[in-house]
């Protein structure tokens, strides 16, 4: 993947699509806005590539891929490259290694470009002034911010601002709004309809096409709404107790959308499948539905085993109201508790909420798991091992591993045992002596995105734009 074109006789780098039009000769191509930068490469004032987000998924090496996405995920905030190596099994001299190879820029500086873009966004479509700038992207002080912004934009934030265009700037009646932007289509419609049917009763709710949920920031409840921008953007309102780590809640809210999907590799792997390219079709901007949290996506999906969905948002719901805290002043949109923590349900008898003791012993048996770091639920292993550590769990099966893996973004995860999938593959067999294995089988590594396409493939086709 080479999405940034920079031009040496100029010394600017480009989005690709960009209208500057120069020689082909003088071109070198990035995967990375960072890797440009840190060869010398300033940003082009047309096209503006820090509006865009730098890429999560290329075909690069499954461990240089996991490593930028917990980089641009903000594992640098709390650790050092030496840390983030070794949370990913390998020395910091092989992952600076990787970097240099694959990513062009080590993994230090590409957090510090994944911030700088942040803040030069924040200057443009908000009033916050440069102090709270500085926090919301990550950094520990304004001039570690002034710096920065020297370094990649070879100007000082006050600057920056004043070179902001007017329709830049987002206004709203509250909160404070973002742009999520995203590349291709957004069947934001079939989403919202897949998040309305699992929302979890006072923590998720879903009115029209707007998402909202409850949320903790640095101890402190927070709310999201998701709702339509234009064609190439989603809008994220938040409503924050501060704005330090800011930069984090808007990456998060990207992985609910699957907003860091590039739908151009799997559709080109997919298209042609007698099964799969005419649901392609239909649904051109489907995208597999993401969490916010994947531990609280883990403990719905122990409860939906063997039950119908009704019951498990109502044992959910109860699980919510008896556990979790309550978050005051918020049942004009739908919302009344923040989840309950792994460490509350991991010392609790579950069974008093109407769970079987085998559920129950399946959710505190994750719960535990997840608060002393046992299971892994932030992509730094690979679906293996995180499919093995969760069926490791008595209680806990293939079907919720792979579901929760699917969730969490691994692009392979397939849930073969859910009934429903098993009875749309069967719908959509176009060979009836082939097995529903082999089929499956042509859908590596793409088969999480195959089987969104099956479990929506009968309903109602919905709005296709964001």
């Amino acid at each position: 993947m080479r999405d940034y074109a920079a031009v040496v006789t100029t010394g600017i780098y480009c989005r690709t699509g960009c209208g500057a039009n120069p020689r082909p000769a003088n071109v070198t191509r990035f995967g990375f806005a960072a890797a440009a930068e840190a060869a010398g490469y300033r940003a082009c004032l047309r096209c503006r590539p820090y509006r865009a987000p730098q890429p999560l998924t290329w075909s690069g090496p499954e461990l240089a891929c996991r490593a930028v996405r917990l980089v641009l995920g903000g594992a640098l905030d709390r650790r050092t490259e030496d840390e983030l190596a070794g949370r990913l099994g390998v020395s910091a001299r092989h992952l600076r290694r990787l970097f240099a190879a694959h990513v062009g820029v080590t993994p230090d500086g590409l957090a510090r470009s994944a911030r700088t873009h942040f803040a030069r966004r924040l200057l443009d479509d908000t009033d916050l002034s440069v102090l709270e700038i500085a926090y919301a992207a990550g950094f520990g002080s304004v001039r570690q911010l002034n710096r920065a912004c020297q370094e990649v934009f070879h100007a000082p934030p006050r600057a920056l601002r004043a070179r902001r265009r007017k329709t830049d700037r987002l206004a709203a009646d509250g909160g404070l709004t973002l742009r999520l932007p995203f590349a291709g289509p957004l069947d934001w419609g079939a989403m919202i309809s897949y998040f309305a049917a699992r929302a979890i009763p006072g923590v998720e709710h879903v009115s029209e096409l707007t998402y909202r949920r409850t949320f903790t920031l640095g101890g402190h409840p927070g709310v999201l709404e998701l709702l339509p921008g234009d064609h190439e953007q989603l809008l994220l309102r938040a409503h924050l107790p501060h704005w330090d780590e800011l930069t984090h809640v808007v990456e998060r809210s990207r992985r609910i959308a699957g907003l860091d999907l590039d739908l151009d590799e799997p559709t080109s792997h997919l298209s042609g499948d007698p099964a799969i390219g005419p649901l392609l079709e239909q649904r051109p901007g489907l995208r597999v539905p993401g969490t916010w949290d994947p531990f609280e996506t883990g403990v719905r999906a122990i409860i939906g085993q063997h039950v119908g969905a009704a019951a498990a948002n109502t044992l959910t719901a109860r699980l919510v109201r008896r556990l979790g805290t309550p978050v005051p002043g918020l049942t004009q949109l739908g919302l009344t508790h923040l989840f309950p923590t792994a460490t509350a349900l991991a010392g609790t008898d579950l069974t008093r909420l109407g769970l079987t003791r085998t559920r129950a012993g399946a959710i505190s048996a994750f719960a535990q798991s997840v608060d002393d770091d046992t299971i892994r639920l932030d992509g730094s292993i690979g679906l293996a091992q995180l499919i093995d550590s969760l069926t490791a769990l008595e209680g806990i099966g293939p079907w919720t591993a792979n579901y929760l893996a699917l969730r969490m973004g691994e692009r392979d995860a397939f849930p073969a045992a859910d009934a429903g999938l098993r009875r749309a593959i069967e719908r959509h067999r176009s060979r009836p002596t082939e097995t529903p294995t082999r089929m499956t089988e042509r859908w590596r590594p793409w088969r999480a995105l195959a089987a969104t396409h099956l479990w929506l493939a009968d309903s109602a086709p919905a709005s296709r734009a964001a």
